[in-house]
């Protein structure tokens, strides 16, 4: 991403404008070396890359319905 700027940077400036936004995070780390502050439950709210479609479409529905 442009100037330095990191996925959980863009996530929080983000829900700051909108609190209930849902964020699905995606890294081809394991959730555990993503982020200690985070709770990231793959499958849920994080995402192995690579992925395949429909373990996407599952993050989204999961996060939409929570």
């Amino acid at each position: 991403m442009p100037e330095g700027l990191n996925g959980k940077d863009l996530a929080q400036c983000l829900l700051r404008g909108n609190s209930r936004l849902k964020v699905v995070y995606m890294s081809g780390y394991s959730p555990e070396n993503v982020s200690k502050d985070l709770a990231l439950r793959e499958g849920v709210n994080f995402l192995r890359k690579p992925f395949q479609g429909p373990s996407l479409a599952h993050a989204i529905r999961v996060s939409l319905d929570a």
